[in-house]
């Protein structure tokens, strides 16, 4: 068998696992390859690609639902459903430029296997809750469906929940199918400037506590600002985004304005310039360059996010997004992630960071995703053995032995 496979349809991914098991190979499950740099270095024998599985298969606009096949790129399903007028509510992050790939390389799959939340993960939620039902081959070598075409369809386990993020470890999903969202008839950004980063934390708790329907809350501190695409100014910036109908949209940006005008300067953006602003914060702009710089993503509770980010090297380049609780680190150009104080200041604080981009050598050497306690460490490792029990799809991609 050739060192690629590429299968045409769910049952020739089923031939491949099969085929696998049977001769012990371990094989690595991808799709357009946006994401292939980002955990543990493949250990395996082979690639499974799954990008030969394209095209939507359902889509329903009045029920708010689309099935795809899981090879299906992600900018083709955001094409189909902006004509109708409709959106991912989940918004996913677009890794793809980090690694030099470009906007919306990505597929479906890869987005619901990473599970993939952007901007708006703060109101519509995580790429899991949207995430309705899949067919999957397990490491078994067994194809096996779960969920279907609405929310509420799951009696026992719901393995939709479980395979997101499970970064093909668990299983190669085949077709997806997932929920979608209105498109907003409008938008707007209300900007606050000049804050440091400990009252941007403070201002965006005051956003989210308000009655405004705030979409997307991040701050830009002054040395990332110049690469945020839709700002007036280059300096420290506060983001708030407002979506919805017009007159909504209209009256929330004022009152928003008003409630935000102790914290700084005012500005509001509108319509294209603030979709642009938000295509920056969502495609991670600032880090898109310099790729040799080791780049952390690390969630904490929102009000302590600024904590984090003091203590960690000045040399570092960050924002954040999620009102304060997502921050992204860029370490300096040394090519070090200095893994210890990083993971020494998340547990100082609480909370987890992933090492996004670093060299293979270093992923191999370290601890990729953060590391579990022992008794949830046990519990991965059964649930990989469930689905897996040869270590077939992705091992050690995640953890070392799972």
């Amino acid at each position: 068998m050739a060192d690629v496979v590429k299968p045409r349809d769910g049952k020739e991914a089923e031939e491949a696992v099969r085929w696998a098991l049977a001769n012990d190979k371990a094989l690595e499950v991808t799709g357009q390859g946006t994401k292939r740099a980002i955990g543990r270095p493949s250990q395996t024998d082979l690639t499974l690609d799954l990008s030969g599985l394209t095209g939507v298969t359902l889509y329903e606009p009045a029920e708010l639902v689309l099935s795809a096949r899981a090879g299906t790129p992600l900018a083709e399903i955001e094409k189909l459903l902006d004509d109708n007028n409709q959106q991912l509510g989940f918004e996913p992050i677009d890794y793809g430029p980090l690694f030099g790939a470009e906007i919306g390389a990505g597929t479906v799959g890869g987005a619901i296997a990473a599970n993939l939340s952007g901007p708006r993960r703060i109101k519509a939620g995580a790429a899991r809750d949207h995430f309705l039902g899949v067919t999957a081959v397990t490491g078994r070598g067994d194809t096996i469906k779960s969920g279907g075409r609405v929310v509420k369809n799951v009696t026992g386990y719901d393995l939709c929940k479980l395979f997101a993020g499970s970064w093909g470890t668990l299983a190669a999903m085949t077709d997806i199918t997932i929920k979608v969202l209105p498109k907003p008839e409008t938008e707007a950004t209300v900007l606050v400037q000049g804050l440091d980063d400990a009252r941007a934390c403070q201002a965006m708790a005051a956003a989210m506590g308000s009655p405004f329907d705030i979409s997307g809350a991040a701050h830009l501190p002054d040395h990332v600002a110049s690469w945020f695409d839709g700002l007036p100014k280059a300096e420290a910036s506060t983001v708030l985004r407002l979506e919805g109908h017009a007159p909504s949209v209209a009256h929330r940006k004022e009152t928003l304005a008003a409630l935000m005008a102790p914290f700084g300067a005012i500005e509001i953006l509108v319509d294209d310039a603030s979709r642009a602003l938000w295509r920056s914060v969502r495609t991670l702009k600032p880090f898109t360059t310099a790729r040799e710089r080791p780049l952390w993503r690390i969630s904490v509770a929102p009000a302590r996010g600024h904590e984090l980010a003091a203590a960690i090297t000045p040399a570092a380049q960050m924002f954040y997004d999620w009102a304060g609780g997502l921050i992204w680190v860029a370490m300096p150009l040394s090519g070090e992630p200095d893994a210890a104080a990083v993971r020494g200041a998340v547990a100082a604080i609480g909370g987890h960071a992933t090492l996004i981009r670093a060299p293979a050598s270093v992923r191999a050497a370290l601890d990729v995703f953060a590391p579990e306690a022992p008794a949830i460490a046990a519990l991965s490792k059964r649930v990989k053995d469930s689905f897996d029990p040869k270590g077939v799809l992705n091992p050690g991609r995640i953890w070392a032995g799972v």
